[in-house]
């Protein structure tokens, strides 16, 4: 290859900054170095060499009633990417994830006839809800990456080159964080007994299920008085979790850096998180937890109706059992996550359970089998050699 490959990327929360760093570094490695990033991404993607086009945090928003006052903004960034797109040239563009966003980018895209290979990274979850999705994508996209082989036969029935890469909780750092190192980068004497607290990486997550956890916190702490709660927390929601920590009479430890927030996990006896991905690195680090979420009333309503699942946490989905308890609306109350991490620090029966289900979690992710980042590249680079 003379000239640089040109890739677009669009990640815009997250989960999907961490999955496109990623493919970032595979693509590099693939390339010798012979390539440059456009687009959207947040601070992972940026140490891999992007300057993101906005702050993707605009876009960090979960719910269907909680976006609607964002949606004037949105559009008008969708409007941005597309234009930035054009303007760009590139040889492929490549969405991950946030697929009500990066759907209405790549349906624009198409409309401009730009005759260059589209791609989206991380499959919707047509399975819970929302199926005509798949009859869809192939509209606005060329190819679909998945993170869970049972995913295809939703697409590929529909005309959708469909390619499953792996999950990328495999290539988590989490899987080799050091807890020791953890407590002597932060002083942590050997009889405390750290919990993790994971409000979620969006804003409305956090300002939902940040004042549960920490009162849930406090409530631990009147029986655990060797308890230390440490939040590792991300970039897009750091100030907020700063503010709402700052007077909670707790003892809290803030850390930030990705290190440090899977080290972090590695070190605790038990977590308490948000919905999502953050909940399958606890259980690739083999530690025990609950999950809790709240939307609005409405969104939930809604949700209720739409979703064909039993489960939302993808340990349990793949299992087809509830493994993870799961706290959600109501159930995501002080009572239940008191009584639930009260018995992780039993370590009894239920806390070995979980430990004997997180390895039949990891069999069926593959754990140690695949690198998704670079089945993915290959797969991208591939089509890049085709067009």
């Amino acid at each position: 290859m003379n000239k640089k490959l040109k890739i677009y990327l669009i990640a815009g929360e997250p989960s999907g900054d961490a999955l496109g760093a990623r493919l970032m570094s595979a693509l590099k490695k693939k390339t010798n170095n012979n390539v440059e990033f456009f687009g959207l991404g947040g601070e992972n993607m940026e140490n891999e060499g992007l300057t993101s086009l906005f702050d993707i945090s605009e876009l960090s928003i979960m719910g269907l009633a909680e976006i609607v006052p964002s949606i004037p903004k949105i559009l008008q960034r969708i409007k941005q990417t597309v234009d930035d797109i054009l303007q760009t040239q590139p040889d492929i563009v490549i969405s991950i994830d946030s697929w009500s966003f990066a759907s209405r980018v790549q349906k624009l895209l198409r409309s401009k006839k730009m005759q260059i290979p589209q791609v989206h990274y991380v499959a919707p979850q047509v399975w819970a809800w929302k199926k005509k999705r798949a009859k869809t994508m192939h509209k606005y996209v060329d190819c679909l990456l998945t993170l869970l082989p049972y995913e295809a036969k939703y697409f590929v029935p529909h005309g959708l080159k469909t390619v499953f890469v792996g999950h990328p909780v495999i290539e988590s750092p989490v899987a080799h964080g050091d807890k020791e190192i953890f407590r002597k980068q932060y002083n942590i004497a050997k009889d405390k007994k750290i919990i993790c607290i994971l409000p979620g990486s969006r804003h409305n997550e956090v300002a939902t299920l940040l004042p549960i956890f920490l009162e849930s916190a406090k409530k631990l702490l009147e029986n655990h008085p060797d308890l230390l709660f440490v939040i590792p927390t991300v970039r897009t929601v750091e100030k907020r979790v700063k503010k709402m920590t700052k007077d909670c009479n707790l003892p809290i430890l803030l850390v930030e850096s990705g290190k440090d927030r899977h080290n972090a996990m590695c070190a605790a006896e038990t977590a308490i998180a948000a919905s999502g991905t953050v909940a399958l690195e606890l259980a690739i680090a083999d530690v025990p937890h609950i999950i809790g979420y709240k939307v609005s009333p409405l969104t939930a309503f809604i949700v209720e109706h739409l979703m064909h699942v039993k489960f939302v946490n993808l340990s349990n989905i793949l299992l087809n059992r509830e493994l993870v308890p799961e706290l959600l609306q109501k159930d995501c109350n002080i009572e239940n996550i008191v009584k639930y991490t009260e018995l992780f620090l039993q370590k009894g029966d239920f806390y070995q359970q979980q430990l004997s289900g997180f390895a039949e979690v990891r069999k069926a992710l593959g754990f140690g089998e695949q690198i998704p980042s670079e089945k993915a590249a290959d797969t991208i680079l591939d089509m890049i050699k085709k067009q």
